[in-house]
């Protein structure tokens, strides 16, 4: 089936993974509201720029692994823009500049309203995007992925976010943007599961290559425990709030994710279990931001 330019380029963003950019925004902006510190116009600023870095480290990734030779015909996600021929990589290369320099007009704005300390947070996170799968060690081939992913996609997505709006930060919005981080996380190690055997044979050592299949199943575990005990952590800590428990029950939502994850690898089925885990990450954000207003 021949793709239009649109779905080719909406395909390139890889829709299933925005999600991991929108719901710490989600977060933090429903923090910022209960802390009495909401600011609309920074909560859409800051949501824009989360989804051109996104948008942005996709596009780097697909153009760096074809340059490299880490994408080929055989690899079981999607289809890559660049590797399929569908996009130039030079015209992949121009897309990945455009959407960081979109991510750098929002965080202009966002340098107005937070100062200094939103200027480290926008550049590092556009330049580790770009480092994902460039330079001399990008992260993605080295094992390093998995912990930026959990910092900047968690506590540092949430807390700045509430940071934009509030000019405050505090102990509370950083461990609940763990949970965000640590769903983050569990999307990359499907991601790695799946791709396990192809990712080998390229010298991509990502953690699944690292320590085996067992590891990542257990990874992927042990992520979607500990982000469902977030609300209950912040809670008999004295910070937390009763309803945005209601996150909690999103545990019982990964189930069928969780039994793919330690029955499947190297197979295409894991795209499903990609996709249903960005969605969980959506739900549990929406109950958590909704949980902490009420």
């Amino acid at each position: 089936m021949t793709q239009s330019r649109l779905q080719v380029w909406i395909s390139a963003a890889r829709p299933k993974t925005l999600w991991a950019a929108v719901a710490p925004v989600l977060i933090g902006s429903a923090m910022a509201i209960e802390a009495g510190g909401a600011h609309l116009l920074s909560a859409l600023a800051a949501g824009f720029g989360a989804v051109m870095i996104q948008i942005g480290t996709n596009f780097a990734n697909d153009y760096f692994d074809f340059k490299t030779g880490a994408d080929s015909g055989h690899r079981l996600g999607p289809v890559r823009a660049t590797q399929a021929g569908l996009v130039s990589p030079s015209t992949m290369k121009r897309a990945t500049a455009i959407a960081f320099a979109l991510a750098f007009l929002a965080g202009m704005y966002l340098v107005y309203r937070g100062g200094w300390p939103i200027v480290i947070v926008g550049l590092l996170s556009i330049l580790f995007g770009i480092l994902y799968t460039a330079g001399p060690f990008p992260l993605a081939y080295t094992g390093l992925a998995d912990p930026f992913v959990l910092i900047f996609f968690g506590p540092v997505a949430v807390g700045g976010t509430f940071f934009v709006q509030t000019i405050s930060i505090n102990s509370s919005v950083l461990v609940a943007g763990l949970a965000p981080g640590f769903f983050s996380v569990a999307i990359l190690t499907v991601n790695n599961l799946r791709d396990v055997t192809s990712d080998s044979g390229n010298q991509k050592k990502t953690l699944a290559v690292r320590f085996g299949k067992t590891f990542s199943r257990f990874e992927y575990l042990i992520c979607i425990v500990f982000a469902a005990a977030t609300p209950v952590a912040l809670l008999l800590t004295g910070s937390g709030k009763p309803y945005s428990l209601s996150a909690s029950l999103a545990l019982l939502a990964t189930i069928p994710s969780i039994r793919a994850v330690f029955r499947l690898s190297d197979s295409p089925q894991l795209n499903e279990v990609l996709a249903s885990t960005g969605k969980l990450l959506l739900l549990y954000s929406l109950l958590f931001s909704l949980g902490w207003l009420l």
